[in-house]
């Protein structure tokens, strides 16, 4: 099958991470991207542990694909350098503070004048407008500020850190990708293109759909810890093993729950977790605390009952699950090792073919084939 987004050409401007898995999916079904680098050093990124030969994984893993090039946006003749490239590209993506790329030439407006039909995709932290558009931040203070963080910080004396990044991937990545979409889509039927305007914190709302249903449109006061999916209740949490290994108990519906119940004996008088939260949890906590998870997991998996032992991610790549659907078959090739590549949300017939090991160009490698060495301005 054709790749979807074969003959789409893609400005990257963006850094770490959200910017850089947007195109990375995009990439992946087929577009040409290119990433614009510092000269010298390139992006922070680059030099991020853990290494292999002095070449950044996590760099890596999110850049192989696509082009390098080297440019300093600063400089007088940039704008005129990228030009070519300008006119003719379909997407560009940019993680700037809002402003930056209007000082450097760059902005939406310069850019369209160029190339109407741009599509020309934004990610901040909180928008291109309101009070706090240039405030500085990182995924921490966007779940913190969009009220998510608040529903499972853990104790006081001891707050839970997110599991994920949440603001940065579900909130700046994916929406960038949907929207980039979407655009192109819109641009086959009316020939235009468009400025998307991506905000972290605000993409971050839709994780806690619930909490929006019942904090802010019924009003209720959300207790950290206390919501029917942050710890509530005794059938949705995680409890440890004796052999100190976690076991991830998901039963909400009652088929499961009682299923679970049966597993571990509980008793029938504190089955009931809606009227007895703690005093049922505190007994489910004792009764897998007595045996370790080797012998709980034949037990659960026996019983289909949305429960399970956490898994590390070493664990988790090794899962003979993931390993039948070949999640963790593409290759990545990091200074000539063979390694995983990051499993991505794109289906594998719009990918390219898992037999060919992708890289991550070295620091303005594409500079001649672009025509973007250093020139005079015209």
């Amino acid at each position: 099958m054709t790749q979807p987004l074969k003959d789409i050409l893609v400005l990257d401007f963006s850094t770490l991470l959200p910017g850089p898995m947007a195109t990375l999916m995009l990439s992946e079904a087929g577009a040409e991207v290119v990433k614009f680098e510092r000269p010298g050093t390139g992006e922070d990124a680059r030099h991020t542990d853990p290494m292999i030969d002095g070449e950044s994984i996590g760099f890596a893993v999110l850049n192989q694909g696509k082009r390098s090039v080297a440019l300093d946006l600063k400089a007088e003749n940039a704008v005129n350098i990228l030009r070519p490239l300008l006119e003719k590209a379909d997407v560009l993506v940019e993680q700037f503070r809002p402003g930056v790329m209007g000082r450097l030439g760059l902005g939406y407006e310069a850019v369209r004048a160029i190339n109407p039909g741009i599509v020309y995709c934004s990610i901040t932290g909180y928008g291109q407008t309101g009070p706090k558009a240039t405030a500085a931040g990182h995924d921490l203070n966007y779940v913190g500020d969009a009220g998510v963080l608040s529903l499972s910080r853990g104790p006081d004396a001891h707050p839970t850190m997110p599991f994920g990044l949440i603001a940065d991937i579900g909130g700046g990545t994916y929406p960038a990708v949907v929207n980039i979409l979407l655009a192109l889509i819109a641009r086959q039927k009316t020939g235009k293109g468009a400025h998307l305007d991506i905000a972290m914190a605000e993409g971050a709302f839709a994780f806690a759909y619930w909490a929006h249903a019942e904090g802010v449109i019924a009003g209720q006061d959300i207790e950290n810890g206390g919501g029917r999916l942050t710890g509530g209740l005794a059938r949705y949490r995680l409890y440890s093993a004796a052999d100190g290994r976690q076991i991830a108990v998901g039963a909400l519906e009652e088929k499961f729950w009682q299923a679970f119940c049966d597993v571990i004996d509980q008793p029938a008088d504190l089955r009931d977790d809606w009227s007895d939260p703690e005093g049922c949890s505190a007994e489910v906590a004792r009764r897998l605390g007595s045996q370790p998870s080797t012998h709980w997991e034949p037990l659960l998996v026996a019983a289909d009952c949305c429960c399970s032992v956490v898994k590390t991610p070493a664990e988790a790549a090794t899962d003979p699950h993931f390993s039948a659907r070949g999640v963790f078959d593409r290759k990545l090739d990091i200074s000539g090792k063979s390694v995983p590549a990051l499993p991505l949300p794109i289906a594998p017939e719009f990918r390219v073919s898992k037999d060919v090991a992708g890289r991550a160009a070295s620091l303005g490698e594409d500079n001649l084939h672009y025509g973007a060495e250093p020139r005079d301005s015209e």
